[in-house]
């Protein structure tokens, strides 16, 4: 398999099965018995907790795709729960508990951990930090399952960093981003207030960033053979039960 086939097969199935862990019940669920309250304190202080202690702005600035209100209030209604690497560790955990669960049997998720983790260290971490604070975030031996969740989800955020920067080096907001991809209603969903329309003539610098993360992913998935990217593809959408979509993703 060629390397852009192969990074435009997984991406949507990546995006969409992380996409589900972050919204679940049952992810909400592990981070009020940990002591965080309804909202978004657990997902913006155990997401973006391998930060650091950044200011709210600083998170903002990292993660980009949703609006800065939002950030703010989870991020700091997170804070007096627990110290943020302490937060990060806990979602981490929810991470790998959602993978236990949902992961289909049969999945032979050994290899999908050799073929990712191969994916993560040949990543280029420069200038995506968030990406960068979670490959660095220490992956159990112990339990393939949720091992395997949690460099899926590592993949997801190595994509998401390197939209952001396509759509800023194309001359768009990440708002107009989100407007263009997902519509206002949605736009407003992701927590930007009152978002407009954008201009028609933006849209060609949105699909300008989608080929530009596309390239920028590139490198990864050149370190493995084409047989290797077939099987990498082939185990992705087993896992999630999804193949290849034209539809847009949300960056987030």
């Amino acid at each position: 398999m060629d390397v852009l086939d192969c990074i435009s097969t997984v991406a949507r199935p990546i995006h969409d099965f992380g996409d589900e862990f972050m919204s679940a019940g049952a992810t909400a669920a592990i981070g009020l018995h940990a002591g965080f309250g309804p909202g978004r304190g657990f997902y913006c202080r155990g997401r973006f907790g391998v930060l650091g202690e950044a200011p709210a702005a600083v998170v903002q600035a990292v993660q980009g795709f949703l609006g800065p209100h939002l950030v703010t209030a989870g991020w700091l209604a997170g804070r007096p729960v627990m110290p943020a690497q302490e937060a990060a560790a806990c979602y981490a955990g929810a991470v790998r508990a959602w993978g236990r669960a949902h992961i289909p049997a049969g999945v032979d998720v050994e290899r999908f951990n050799h073929l990712a983790q191969q994916l993560i260290d040949a990543a280029d971490g420069d200038a995506l930090p968030l990406f960068a604070g979670w490959r660095a975030q220490p992956c159990p031996g112990d339990d393939p399952a949720g091992a395997a969740m949690q460099r899926l989800h590592v993949l997801r955020e190595h994509r998401g960093a390197c939209h952001l920067a396509a759509v800023r080096l194309c001359g768009l907001s990440a708002r107009a981003a989100m407007v263009i991809n997902l519509g206002v209603e949605q736009a407003t969903r992701y927590g930007w207030d009152e978002p407009q329309p954008v201009a028609a003539a933006l849209s060609s610098r949105w699909q300008r960033a989608e080929q530009l993360t596309d390239e920028l992913q590139a490198p990864l998935y050149a370190s493995l053979t084409g047989p290797q990217r077939t099987e990498f593809a082939q185990l992705v959408q087993a896992w999630t039960g999804r193949g290849a979509s034209a539809d847009t993703l949300s960056p987030q």
